[in-house]
This record gives C-alpha cells, sequence and structure tokens, in this order.
C-alpha cells in the first residue's frame, strides 16, 4: 500500500476554481516542501518533475459549484473521488477535516512534513495559478495573473470598479457590496 498525499488551493480565493490535488510519488523528489513556502519559480520546476515522477489526479470546482455546494461539500466530494481513484491507497491529507470521507486520514501542515502531500500542494497550486494567469488575458481588467483571485487589496479595488467577473464566486460576498449586485 502507498501513501497518497492530498491539498489544494484557492479554498480562500474570492475568484476561480479550487483545485484538490492527490499524489503518489513513484520516485523521491529532492526540494519538495509547501508550495507556499517556495518561490513561483522553483514551484514551476518542482511540478514538472511531478508530473513526470507520479502518479496524480487534479480535481477543479468551479465558482458556480462553490456557490452552489459549499465548500465543504466539495471538499467532501473530491475527497471520495480521490478515496476512489486511489482505492488501494493509503491516503493523507492536509489539515484536520476529512470532510466525512472514511478512509480518509488528516494531519495538520502534513504539506510541510510529508513529500508525497508537499508535492500535492505543488500540484493544486501551480495548475490553478495557471488556469488564473489564462483567464488573466480574458479577464484582463482584473490582473488575475498577478493575484491568482485571492482579496489582495488591488483585487478589492478591481472589483469595486469593474463588479465581479464570472470568475468570481458570489457566496464569499465582499462586505462593502450590497446583495443586489448578485440578483
Amino acid at each position: 500500500m502507498a501513501l497518497v498525499g492530498v491539498d489544494e488551493a484557492g479554498r480562500g480565493a474570492l475568484a476561480g476554481d479550487m483545485h484538490l490535488a492527490a499524489c503518489k510519488l513513484l520516485k523521491n523528489i529532492d526540494g519538495l516542501a509547501d508550495s507556499k513556502k517556495l518561490s513561483a519559480k522553483k514551484r514551476e520546476e518542482l511540478y514538472e518533475q511531478i508530473l513526470s515522477n507520479s502518479n496524480f489526479l487534479i480535481l477543479a470546482f468551479s465558482p458556480l459549484q462553490i456557490d452552489i455546494l459549499g465548500l465543504s461539500q466539495c471538499l467532501n466530494l473530491g475527497l471520495k473521488i480521490i478515496k476512489k481513484h486511489f482505492n488501494q491507497d493509503e491516503v493523507l491529507y492536509d489539515g484536520n477535516l476529512n470532510y466525512g470521507v472514511l478512509g480518509i486520514n488528516t494531519m495538520i501542515k502534513a504539506d510541510m512534513k510529508v513529500q508525497e502531500v508537499s508535492a500535492a500542494s505543488i500540484l493544486a497550486k501551480v495548475s490553478r495559478d495557471q488556469k488564473m494567469c489564462y483567464f488573466s488575458k480574458i479577464y484582463n481588467n482584473y490582473d488575475f495573473d498577478k493575484h491568482k483571485g485571492y482579496g489582495t487589496k488591488a483585487h478589492i479595488e478591481k472589483i469595486k470598479v469593474f463588479g465581479y467577473s464570472p470568475l468570481h464566486r458570489k457566496s464569499f460576498m465582499l462586505k462593502c457590496f450590497e446583495k443586489s449586485l448578485f440578483d
């Protein structure tokens, strides 16, 4: 039985998908760490190595899915898919909740301690960042390539000027806006 690491990216973003990645390494990869602790360049280098040296699965939950189901239900569904996909393996998810999915083990800060979870963290972060850079070309008023959809001051200022794009999560409504913007 092999270990499959799981982590997500984009969970707290105001815009864009949430990516949930699972990774079973086929060989040891030097330099793996929590994606937030690595430079963008180092993440990209490791991403390519991980793709070539692992069995992996990357799931993306759209803003609409997040708005309709909620983050917890999306994570529950994603973990069920991962557990089914890697059914003979031990699955370790970063954090302290398994969202009600039997057979999912959890560990706080696993992305810093377990290389399979570090690899999943990198897969989730880089794949999401690449998608946000792509969407930045389509919704060029929002600078998604810079803040990746997170609630930075610059992003909030763009929302104040241009309103929400189709990539924004309506369930993550900012206090500075009235609900009527979404009706």
